[in-house]
């Protein structure tokens, strides 16, 4: 199979950017006390089973008879430590900074390990599910995963079937049809190595490489989109000039036409106009902006009356520079983006992704859980200060309804201070054999190496 991107690497080091194929490869040889299955639910993985007390304030996990690459067994005294660096690494770690509410993590028995929040956190699983917390020694390449690294490979990463300690050594190992090659590769070959039936899977796809896919006009049936969660939309980075004005930031955002935009990439890529997705656990539903309460035939000319009125003061075009990925798909939104803004007034120019000189900049990214303060502090780039505080209100929020009370009060500030502009959901695509029955479409985009074919009988 091949990952869009460069060759995987076991996750770690000073880096919180894991590619697909680094949390893909992470996954199979190391997991959490729990991992994902192919449908993006929760399943045992270092542990075998949990229980929540307290009023959820304490986890228990029961370990499995699991033993490390070297053999020796796992034992929750090298189990605490690992799960504490992982929680103390912050920003190195993409999940750490959502899972502050985590008081302990102590050793009860050899087998048992509690969990005590400060605060009551009833998603606290799908965080540790996430490859980044997945749990290998230092210095070791392998963890818990349910594959092992191969020798012989010249072209890409060999993995085979873990052993399986409660297994009758006597009975047969894995069989060849098991094992998977991992490639990281550019999407233009990857996808013709799937075309020419050299290859079963590429996964990690998203609209940058979506028009390379179209081109390669592969059979329908091979392509599959899933239901991404997640932001996708353009984030204000800098309040100067003409976007110091909230009413001038809400004009950019109605001059967009959503559905002209996704419905020109595929009629499975959904336009949206607010920040939330849905009420998740917010005690109010997505707060809809105010420039979206006009009839879409009326936004632009709102924008453009907008910009004109502030040409007036000002003289001259506002300029905006849009970060964008230089990729055949960023390509693609450059064209309708820029389209609309010449249309209200307004030049735009091109930039690169991480051109720290942005007016905007392209978010696009898919939720690791259901959760609005998520949603809401990935958004929040450069947003109001009033904003922020209800943001960090829902996050020390001692109860959950007054988390979802704070959740609310900043999906209303954020939306009326207009520092995000929602476009649509992450794009996130694959080129699936038929033979794998077990690839499930599913809202993390998340499909694990080992869900991919069904146990052997």
């Amino acid at each position: 199979m091949s990952v869009i991107g460069a060759e995987p690497h076991l996750a770690g080091g000073k880096r919180n950017d894991l590619s697909t194929g680094d949390r893909l490869l992470t996954d199979s040889l190391a997991e959490g006390l729990v991992r994902f299955d192919a449908v993006g639910q929760i399943e045992a993985g270092v542990a075998e089973r949990w229980i929540v007390i307290d009023d959820g304030r304490s986890y228990i996990f029961r370990l499995r008879n699991a033993v490390w690459a070297d053999g020796t067994r796992v034992r929750a005294r090298e189990v605490v430590p690992l799960l504490r660096r992982q929680l103390a690494r912050g920003a190195e770690n993409r999940v750490a900074p959502y899972l502050t509410a985590v008081a302990s993590v102590v050793e009860m028995t050899p087998e048992v390990i509690e969990i005590e929040l400060a605060r009551p956190r009833p998603d606290l699983l799908k965080l540790f599910a996430q490859p980044e917390m997945a749990l290998h020694r230092p210095g070791v390449a392998e963890g818990v995963g349910p594959f092992r690294r191969r020798d012989g490979a010249r072209d890409g990463i060999l993995l085979t079937p873990a052993p399986d300690p409660d297994r009758d050594p006597e009975e047969d190992g894995p069989t060849p049809e098991q094992n998977v090659l991992l490639r990281g590769e550019r999407a233009a070959t990857a996808i013709l190595r799937f075309v020419e039936r050299r290859s079963d899977l590429v996964t990690g796809g998203t609209i940058d490489d979506w028009p390379t896919l179209q081109a390669a006009n592969p059979a329908p049936a091979n392509v599959r989109i899933d239901p991404a969660a997640g932001l996708f939309g353009l984030a204000i980075v800098r309040r100067e000039g003409f976007l110091a004005d909230a009413e001038n930031r809400g004009a950019i955002a109605q001059a967009f036409d959503r559905v002209d935009l996704t419905g020109s990439v595929s009629a499975d890529w959904p336009a949206r106009e607010t920040i939330l997705p849905e009420q998740l656990d917010s005690n109010a539903p997505p707060m809809v902006p105010t420039w979206a309460t006009l009839p879409p035939e009326q936004r632009p000319s709102a924008a453009r009356a907008r910009v004109n009125a502030w040409r007036a003061t000002h003289g001259g075009a506002p300029v905006l520079r849009l970060a964008l990925p230089r990729s055949p798909g960023g390509t693609i939104l450059w064209g309708h983006l820029a389209r609309d803004l010449y249309a209200i007034g307004i030049r735009p120019i091109r930039v690169a992704q991480d051109d720290p000189g942005a007016d905007l900049r392209l978010v696009d990214r898919v939720a690791p859980y259901d959760n609005a303060r998520w949603y809401l502090a990935e958004a929040c780039v450069a947003c109001s200060a009033e904003a922020q505080a209800a943001i960090e209100a829902a996050r020390l929020a001692d109860t959950l309804p007054q988390r979802a009370e704070a959740a609310a009060l900043a999906d209303r500030l954020l939306t009326q201070d207009v520092a995000f502009i929602p476009l649509s959901r992450p794009l996130r695509w694959s080129l699936v054999a038929l033979r794998l029955r077990q690839w499930q479409p599913n809202v993390r985009a998340w499909h694990p190496l080992n869900r991919l074919r069904a146990e052997p009988n």
